[in-house]
């Protein structure tokens, strides 16, 4: 309990705990004040020790040390002369070299001291007497706030803003019914010696509020760009960071690796101010090192606050109207107090003055009998009788000054006398009238504010605090590639550029046996990447999220990265360029197709927020599954062709929106031999240059014009895309395709076919097509066909012209990442190849 109440926590009132108020009491008995000379440190601790606080010495020095360091106190009470420490963290010189003295804003606190404003206790060995309390005219508690552990509690309070907290304490004043939401509006937040930044402000709220609360602060920094290289320049940091420890920490996570891009750190601080310069090498972006930076070092941390303070000698919980509210009620009880003892010293004045003013009056009459008395008791008791004055009035006649008879001296006595019946007066109506009082409390505060008084330090950035993950990668272009087995990975575009290849090809790409890249997509790192599973689920992976490997290197696979169920797996792949840009997911769709035929149109925004465990896109029957899904744009035509080789063609908006989870309308009508499914859905975006390439069991394929296909609603049966017979067998698959496409054509047994679509020729639509591989010899079948893009393209080396077109041409598609599905996608890689 010692401890708590006389030790380690503050008091409300004044915001001191006992040993700053006997350091500050023993400097002012010391006479140690701001308008007279630098005393030893070693002199004012002896005198603190000595007489009110028999503790260790170092404990004395080390407080009154920080009273005057101006990093760690917002207002300094102290004035240090010589070595008062560092914001680097270095120790102060030793108390018998360093002086120190009152500044004005520590006598400030003890104002009215001696006038019985507070109660005085006796010290430790009876012998004097120290304030239980200082009466304190600035809001100390909140203006340097306090840190102490005592015993099953602890405080830390952060130091605020004078001007700010004096204007809620007039407020307070005014109208003591005041709200924390109404004092905020003054008090914004806390505002730290070294400055910096209070980042997000809902941490502030809410310490306010209820008295704790997390405060998130941020180093002020700034990037400076130079001819090679740019610089991060620090010139202020957070409150408690010891700048030495903070550099040296820089340091280490530099040599262990764990920051890239920063070739060097320096202190570069003087006498003009802090300055520690962090240069980025040439190739990082220094925005993402910086936040880094944040993210990993003391550049940005938090002050726990935790207000609590001794209430009428107890520890509570304060928010921030409490603590105003008990500061203006120990303001007002020091000034009743004061102008009850003004009042009684100007009464005894008075007193005084009516008896002298009698004696100057009666002068001849009071000579006389002084000097017919025999001692000076004899003369008072002779007033006394003849005036009918009292024992006071007749001593003070008695030892008057001889020169107090003048002419002149005697309208002084007079007018002295009419001054102090006004100043009794304006007294008497602090004491009887409470609004009086409040407006003396007031004054005094607007005084204290224009003599002390600054602006900010610390700039509040109303903003979250959680730090998004994008700050921590460039936005740069990136190619996503995907092969047909299901293993991902990104690589930069200028790894592409850097070979002097057309676009950007697989070619070498170092994958399993039988599998190859299927879809490649060119996008930006803070794209977002779709997965939508068999079952109907959908996940997201942000681009930057997506493992990064070289053009060579196989890729990680999706199942490790998505927390998918051991019994799914992905068959479709959307890139969105934002899920937050409104226009954009509120303008495209995401259109499903099962192989039970079924189709479902929603809209992007239902899946605009994504899940770690991924969320239902569609209801699935129990023997259906996902098979194909598209993005469109509310305007392109869609084609689904079934195992059978029927195929309908209609508009997308015969497909009304519906909700995430819902199940989906028909979309083909199946035959009922129990064999039927669908086998894909194309999504027509360009009519000039697609067509429609079907491909069977039995190795036979095709290529139709898509105005063959005659647009009907959906739900019909469709017409024939393709004749089958024994011969070609059921159909495997539709894609549209272009000239600058190829097939792979992966069979039953394992082998890997590839065939340019430009030597399929375009023929009729009920036609059975042309073989594209003999199947007869092996007895084996089609298994699935991909398309990708033609290989010939990628084996073509460009020239500098074609380069620089082929960049322009990829840095379009990356820039307009709009509604393409993969098809579009490929194809417009194609065409950057060419």
């Amino acid at each position: 309990m010692s401890v708590i109440v006389s030790r380690a926590l503050p008091d409300v009132r004044d915001g001191f705990k006992p040993v700053h108020r006997r350091i500050l009491y023993g400097m002012v008995e010391l006479g140690n004040t701001s308008d007279k000379p630098y005393k030893k440190s070693a002199r004012i601790v002896g005198e603190v020790l000595g007489k009110y606080h028999p503790h260790g010495d170092s404990s004395v020095y080390f407080a009154m040390v920080r009273m005057a360091q101006e990093w760690a106190m917002r207002y300094p009470l102290v004035d240090g002369q010589g070595n008062f420490g560092s914001v680097d963290g270095d120790s102060p010189a030793a108390m018998r070299y360093t002086e120190a003295r009152l500044n004005k804003l520590g006598e400030a606190m003890m104002e009215d001291l001696y006038k019985e404003t507070v109660d005085f206790d006796a010290n430790f060995d009876n012998t004097l007497v120290e304030p239980k309390v200082m009466p304190s005219r600035i809001p100390n508690l909140l203006v340097n706030g306090a840190s102490g552990i005592a015993v099953g509690m602890a405080t830390n309070m952060p130091p605020h803003n004078l001007t700010e907290v004096i204007d809620a304490c007039d407020a307070y004043i005014d109208n003591s019914e005041i709200t924390v939401e109404e004092l905020m509006e003054h008090v914004k937040a806390p505002d730290f010696p070294t400055g910096g930044f209070i980042y997000g402000i809902s941490g502030v709220r809410e310490a306010y509020l209820t008295g704790r609360g997390r405060v998130v602060m941020r180093a002020r920094a700034e990037i400076e760009s130079g001819p090679t290289h740019d610089k991060i320049v620090i010139t202020e940091i957070p409150y408690n960071v010891n700048k030495a420890e903070l550099i040296k920490y820089i340091a280490d996570l530099v040599n262990d690796k764990r920051i890239e891009g920063i070739s060097n750190a320096n202190d570069e601080s003087d006498r003009e101010g802090m300055r520690i310069v962090i240069d980025v090498k040439r190739d990082a972006n220094a925005s993402v090192v910086l936040n880094k930076l944040y993210k990993m070092t003391a550049l940005q941390t938090s002050f726990g606050v935790n207000n609590v303070a001794l209430v009428h000698g107890r520890p509570q919980i304060l928010n921030l109207r409490d603590m105003i509210k008990y500061f203006v009620e120990h303001r007002r009880e020091v000034v009743i107090r004061r102008t009850q003892f003004d009042l009684r010293k100007a009464k005894e004045r008075a007193h005084i003055l009516e008896g002298l003013i009698i004696a100057s009056d009666n002068i001849d009459e009071v000579i006389r009998i002084i000097r017919a008395a025999k001692t000076p008791n004899d003369a008072i008791a002779g007033l006394i009788e003849r005036f009918n004055l009292t024992e006071i009035q007749s001593r003070a006649i008695v030892e008057m000054r001889l020169r107090q008879l003048t002419g002149l001296l005697q309208d002084q006595l007079h007018a002295e006398y009419e001054e102090i019946m006004k100043q009794i007066a304006y007294l008497e109506s602090i004491l009887a009238d409470d609004d009086v009082c409040r407006k003396v409390i007031k004054d005094e505060l607007i005084e204290v504010k224009a003599k002390y008084g600054d602006e900010r330090r610390s700039e509040i950035v109303y903003s979250s605090e959680e730090f998004n993950p994008e700050d921590f990668y460039a936005d740069d272009q990136m190619i996503i590639t995907i092969s047909h087995l299901g293993y991902i990975k990104r690589t930069p575009l200028t790894e592409f550029r850097a070979q002097n290849r057309g676009g950007v090809g697989s070619k070498g790409t170092d994958t399993r046996d039988a599998d190859f890249i299927e879809h490649i997509y060119p996008a930006t790192m803070h794209n977002t990447m779709m997965f939508f599973t068999q079952k109907g689920k959908c996940y997201w992976l942000k681009v930057y999220e997506i493992p990064e490997g070289s053009k060579n290197s196989k890729g990680r696979a999706i199942q490790n990265l998505l927390n998918i169920d051991s019994d799914d797996n992905v068959t479709a792949y959307l890139r969105v360029k934002s899920l937050a840009d409104s226009e954009y997911i509120n303008s495209h769709y995401v259109f499903f197709c099962t192989k039970k035929g079924v189709i479902k149109k929603t809209l992007l925004e239902q899946y605009s927020r994504p899940r770690q465990n991924g969320v239902n896109a569609i209801t699935i029957r129990e023997d259906d599954s996902v098979i194909e899904v598209r993005m469109t744009n509310g305007n392109n035509e869609i084609i689904i062709a079934n195992r059978n080789g029927r195929a309908i063609r209609f508009h997308e908006a015969a497909v009304r929106v519906m909700g995430r989870t819902a199940t989906g309308v028909r979309g083909i009508v199946l035959d009922d031999d129990e064999q039927d499914e669908v086998v894909g859905m194309i999504c027509i975006k360009d009519m000039k240059t697609e067509s429609v390439m079907v491909v069977s069991e039995q190795g036979y394929g095709k290529r139709s014009e898509i105005e063959d296909y005659r647009k009907t609603n959906r739900g019909g049966k469709g017409v024939k895309t393709m004749n089958i017979t024994e011969k070609t067998g059921k159909l495997v698959t539709i894609k549209s395709v272009t000239d600058e496409n190829d097939l792979m054509i992966i069979n039953k047994t394992g082998i890997t076919i590839r065939l340019k679509v430009a030597e399929v020729r375009i023929m009729g639509r009920a036609t059975q097509g042309v073989r594209l591989i003999n199947l007869e010899k092996r007895n084996d079948q089609i298994g699935s066909v991909c398309k990708v893009m033609t290989e010939s393209l990628e084996d073509e080396v460009p020239t500098e012209e074609e380069e620089g077109s082929i960049i322009n041409d990829v840095n379009d598609v990356v820039d307009n990442v709009d509604s393409e599905n993969q098809d579009v996608n490929e194809d417009v890689n194609n065409e950057t190849e060419e």
